[in-house]
């Protein structure tokens, strides 16, 4: 059977009703984590749930335009292995991705930045209403946040942990959509994100910064993604990785296609939620 990743299967696809917790690595170092990092959108954010049908959509009409003889699902196929293969990484890559394939194919692509800013326009029109109702009662953080992620970030605090929150999302979003979570008291001012200037942005400095600003070695890690970067990073570094593999929709579940990503990062936990967090926590030996 082929594996799901290689063949790009949307995330929205059937969950899979495994154990709420599934241990990769039984020999992963436990109990003596001093910081933790997380990423944002679909590890804790549910606001941009479903942001690839936005930009597989709005990349497949650019390359359309350059008169490719391709029909619109080779495009729509090729178009979400690089946007998925890149997830994790800074907006601005895949646009990057998105000028490369426009020049390839004799083309004349428009600054990746300018890609960025259609995209996010598109974005706004479909989360526009969600981050209102969050600001106006009709919706609570609960509802659009992956489930338990307040508590679970409250018990991390109160054990010492510092937070960090690193998103390929820019920056000026992320701070604001933190504060209608009602997660900024969690993070303080470790909340960072994509940058115009994206070079002096990554996961990896992040965690470079992590270590630097408080000692910490790479065993006293730990981070919390459900997409490649931060996982890989983590691992590089020393650290224990738990893959979020979260059921943006149903808010239930475990998603097939996140969990076969994960798994290929190298994470050592496999979670849907943090509804089993007391469990989460004894397993890490917190």
């Amino acid at each position: 059977m082929t594996d799901p990743a290689a063949r790009g299967v949307p995330m929205t696809h059937p969950t899979l009703s495994d154990s709420p917790i599934e241990v990769l690595r039984g020999d992963f170092p436990r109990g003596e984590f001093r910081a933790a990092l997380f990423d944002f959108d679909g590890t804790l954010s549910l606001i941009r749930r479903n942001w690839q049908a936005v930009m597989i959509p709005m990349m497949v009409d650019v390359l359309t335009d350059t008169g490719t003889g391709e029909t619109s699902e080779q495009l729509h196929e090729h178009v979400e292995e690089f946007v998925m293969r890149l997830n994790g990484k800074q907006t601005i890559y895949q646009m990057i991705q998105l000028a490369d394939e426009v020049r390839a194919r004799g083309g004349r692509p428009l600054e990746p930045l300018d890609y960025k800013h259609r995209y996010h326009d598109l974005l706004w029109q479909q989360i526009g209403d969600r981050v209102a109702a969050l600001k106006d009662g009709r919706a609570t953080p609960e509802e659009m946040t992956v489930p338990g992620t307040h508590r679970l970030l409250a018990q991390l605090q109160e054990r010492g942990l510092a937070l960090y929150l690193a998103s390929g999302t820019d920056l000026k979003y992320v701070r604001d959509e933190v504060a209608v979570l009602g997660l900024e008291e969690f993070f303080g001012p470790h909340i960072y994100g994509a940058l115009d200037d994206y070079q002096n942005f990554s996961k990896a400095m992040i965690i470079d910064r992590m270590i630097g600003d408080m000692g910490v070695q790479g065993h006293q890690l730990l981070a919390f993604g459900d997409g490649f970067v931060e996982i890989e990073e983590t691992r590089k570094a020393g650290g224990v990785a738990v893959g979020v593999a979260s059921d943006e929709d149903t808010r239930q579940g475990i998603n097939a296609w996140k969990r076969a990503r994960l798994i290929r990062a190298g994470a050592d936990i496999i979670i849907g939620d943090y509804r089993q967090r007391d469990e989460l926590l004894a397993l890490l030996g917190l």
